[in-house]
Protein backbone atom coordinates (compact mmCIF):
# COMPACT_ATOMS: atom_id res chain seq x y z
CA UNK A 1 0.00 0.00 0.00
CA UNK A 2 1.36 3.43 -0.88
CA UNK A 3 2.49 5.83 1.82
CA UNK A 4 -0.15 8.39 0.74
CA UNK A 5 -2.92 5.80 0.97
CA UNK A 6 -1.65 4.75 4.41
CA UNK A 7 -1.79 8.38 5.56
CA UNK A 8 -5.36 8.71 4.27
CA UNK A 9 -6.26 5.75 6.49
CA UNK A 10 -4.47 7.04 9.58
CA UNK A 11 -7.67 7.57 11.48
CA UNK A 12 -10.90 5.64 11.39
CA UNK A 13 -13.95 7.38 9.87
CA UNK A 14 -14.96 10.38 11.93
CA UNK A 15 -17.56 9.46 14.56
CA UNK A 16 -20.07 11.88 16.04
CA UNK A 17 -18.38 15.03 17.41
CA UNK A 18 -18.79 14.02 21.06
CA UNK A 19 -16.89 10.79 20.35
CA UNK A 20 -14.07 12.28 18.26
CA UNK A 21 -10.75 11.90 20.10
CA UNK A 22 -8.79 14.27 17.84
CA UNK A 23 -5.33 15.33 18.88
CA UNK A 24 -5.14 15.86 22.61
CA UNK A 25 -2.23 17.39 24.54
CA UNK A 26 -1.47 14.73 27.17
CA UNK A 27 2.17 14.58 28.30
CA UNK A 28 2.89 12.58 31.45
CA UNK A 29 6.19 12.13 33.25
CA UNK A 30 6.07 8.36 33.15
CA UNK A 31 8.79 7.33 30.71
CA UNK A 32 6.17 6.45 28.08
CA UNK A 33 5.59 8.51 24.91
CA UNK A 34 2.54 10.80 24.95
CA UNK A 35 1.01 13.42 22.62
CA UNK A 36 2.68 16.79 23.21
CA UNK A 37 6.05 15.32 24.10
CA UNK A 38 9.29 15.69 22.24
CA UNK A 39 11.01 12.32 22.04
CA UNK A 40 13.95 10.99 20.09
CA UNK A 41 13.13 8.69 17.23
CA UNK A 42 14.60 7.11 14.12
CA UNK A 43 13.68 9.35 11.15
CA UNK A 44 14.39 8.04 7.64
CA UNK A 45 15.99 10.37 5.11
CA UNK A 46 13.59 11.53 2.40
CA UNK A 47 15.99 10.79 -0.44
CA UNK A 48 16.97 7.34 0.91
CA UNK A 49 14.44 5.87 3.37
CA UNK A 50 16.75 2.91 4.03
CA UNK A 51 18.94 5.36 5.95
CA UNK A 52 18.16 7.97 8.56
CA UNK A 53 19.15 9.30 11.95
CA UNK A 54 17.98 9.68 15.53
CA UNK A 55 16.38 13.09 15.97
CA UNK A 56 13.84 14.87 18.14
CA UNK A 57 10.19 14.64 17.05
CA UNK A 58 6.94 16.03 18.42
CA UNK A 59 4.39 13.30 19.03
CA UNK A 60 0.94 14.34 17.80
CA UNK A 61 -1.24 11.27 18.24
CA UNK A 62 -1.39 7.49 18.03
CA UNK A 63 -2.49 6.10 14.71
CA UNK A 64 -5.55 3.90 14.42
CA UNK A 65 -6.65 1.26 11.94
CA UNK A 66 -3.69 0.19 9.81
CA UNK A 67 -1.45 2.51 11.81
CA UNK A 68 -2.48 1.18 15.20
CA UNK A 69 0.56 0.94 17.47
CA UNK A 70 2.33 3.70 15.57
CA UNK A 71 2.77 7.40 16.24
CA UNK A 72 2.12 10.45 14.08
CA UNK A 73 4.95 12.91 14.59
CA UNK A 74 6.73 15.95 13.19
CA UNK A 75 10.50 16.31 13.20
CA UNK A 76 12.48 19.07 14.86
CA UNK A 77 15.75 20.71 13.90
CA UNK A 78 18.01 23.28 15.47
CA UNK A 79 18.89 24.67 12.03
CA UNK A 80 17.39 28.12 11.50
CA UNK A 81 15.25 28.15 8.35
CA UNK A 82 14.05 31.74 8.78
CA UNK A 83 16.98 32.94 6.67
CA UNK A 84 16.09 30.64 3.76
CA UNK A 85 12.29 30.49 4.19
CA UNK A 86 11.55 31.43 0.57
CA UNK A 87 13.90 28.73 -0.74
CA UNK A 88 12.44 26.14 1.64
CA UNK A 89 8.90 27.07 0.60
CA UNK A 90 9.90 26.74 -3.06
CA UNK A 91 10.78 23.10 -2.32
CA UNK A 92 7.55 22.53 -0.37
CA UNK A 93 9.15 22.60 3.07
CA UNK A 94 7.46 24.62 5.80
CA UNK A 95 8.91 25.32 9.25
CA UNK A 96 7.68 26.90 12.47
CA UNK A 97 9.69 28.13 15.46
CA UNK A 98 8.93 26.26 18.70
CA UNK A 99 11.67 27.63 20.95
CA UNK A 100 14.07 25.63 23.09
CA UNK A 101 13.53 22.80 25.52
CA UNK A 102 14.97 19.83 27.32
CA UNK A 103 15.30 17.84 24.09
CA UNK A 104 18.41 19.87 23.13
CA UNK A 105 21.37 19.65 25.53
CA UNK A 106 22.71 22.98 24.30
CA UNK A 107 19.37 24.77 24.72
CA UNK A 108 19.28 25.84 21.07
CA UNK A 109 15.98 27.09 19.63
CA UNK A 110 14.22 24.54 17.43
CA UNK A 111 11.93 24.56 14.43
CA UNK A 112 9.34 21.93 13.53
CA UNK A 113 8.84 20.80 9.94
CA UNK A 114 5.12 21.04 9.25
CA UNK A 115 4.83 19.47 5.81
CA UNK A 116 6.41 16.07 6.56
CA UNK A 117 4.18 13.87 8.71
CA UNK A 118 6.11 10.95 10.14
CA UNK A 119 4.65 7.57 11.06
CA UNK A 120 6.85 5.93 13.70
CA UNK A 121 6.65 2.49 15.26
CA UNK A 122 6.90 2.32 19.04
CA UNK A 123 10.25 0.62 18.50
CA UNK A 124 11.54 3.69 16.59
CA UNK A 125 11.11 5.91 19.65
CA UNK A 126 14.29 5.94 21.70
CA UNK A 127 13.67 8.07 24.75
CA UNK A 128 11.53 10.78 26.29
CA UNK A 129 12.91 14.29 25.80
CA UNK A 130 10.55 16.92 27.19
CA UNK A 131 7.03 18.27 26.81
CA UNK A 132 6.16 21.23 24.65
CA UNK A 133 4.20 24.06 26.18
CA UNK A 134 0.47 23.45 25.56
CA UNK A 135 0.05 26.69 23.60
CA UNK A 136 2.99 25.88 21.33
CA UNK A 137 1.70 22.32 20.81
CA UNK A 138 -1.74 23.62 19.84
CA UNK A 139 -0.18 26.17 17.45
CA UNK A 140 1.93 23.40 15.85
CA UNK A 141 -1.14 21.17 15.41
CA UNK A 142 -3.13 24.04 13.87
CA UNK A 143 -0.27 24.84 11.46
CA UNK A 144 0.22 21.15 10.59
CA UNK A 145 -3.48 20.89 9.70
CA UNK A 146 -2.76 23.25 6.81
CA UNK A 147 -0.60 20.47 5.32
CA UNK A 148 -2.24 17.25 6.57
CA UNK A 149 -5.71 15.83 7.20
CA UNK A 150 -5.40 15.58 10.96
CA UNK A 151 -8.38 15.03 13.25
Amino acid sequence: MSFVRRLKNVFTPTPAPSETPGIVYAPEIDGEPDPGEVVWGWVPYEDDPSQGKDRPVILLARGTGELSGQWLALMLTSKDHDRDAAEEERWGRYWMDVGSGGWDREGRPSEVRLDRLLVLDDSAIRREGAALDRGIFEAVVAAAREHHALP
